[in-house]
């Protein structure tokens, strides 16, 4: 989704709760396959991989390509250490169950860690025009994006609103 997007969205509450819930799916099904039919234990690696490198192919043309947003700014999540130390738990138990428990909680326990190199940077404070905000905040305010809180902000002070209430370009 959104939070997974953008950097200035990257936050620590609702991106490390909803992005790891919803990629672990795809990893575990790729495990199960692999595992079930041919006895490798990376699968969950392979598809984070391969995923990955299709997202860095969107990244690049649809952001950087297409309306020239910096590709610093919409990097995608780092899921691989998280698929390492789920394939690990199924290599050493060979248990779905144990696999689903501890693997599980290990690939979201490790989810921020793993992106913290990446992160860091864009939360250090800043001072800017007098307010102390973070450089996310400051991609978020010079690149604004329809759609984000910024962006409505700007339409409901605006006179871009419609009789019916809608928003009117």
């Amino acid at each position: 989704g959104d939070w997974d997007f953008w950097s200035d969205w990257k936050d620590r509450r609702l991106w490390v709760t909803v992005t790891p819930i919803v990629l672990v799916t795809f990893p575990a099904a790729v495990q199960y396959f692999l595992w079930e039919r041919f006895r490798q234990p990376w699968g969950a690696t392979v598809c984070v991989l391969s995923l990955l490198f299709g997202e860095w192919i969107n990244r690049y043309f649809n952001f950087w390509g297409w309306t020239y947003f910096p590709v610093n700014f919409v990097f995608p999540a780092i899921l691989v250490p998280g698929a390492i130390l789920l394939d690990t738990v199924l290599l050493l138990s060979g248990s779905y169950l144990l696999t689903a428990i501890v693997g599980g909680m290990a690939w979201g326990l490790i989810f921020y860690p793993g992106n913290w190199p990446i992160i860091a940077p864009i939360h250090v404070p800043v001072e800017y025009n007098g307010m102390l905000m973070s450089i996310a905040d400051i991609q978020g305010y010079n690149y604004v994006r329809t759609g984000t809180p910024e962006y409505i902000r700007m339409v409901e002070k605006g006179t871009l609103r419609t009789f019916g209430k809608d928003v009117a370009p």
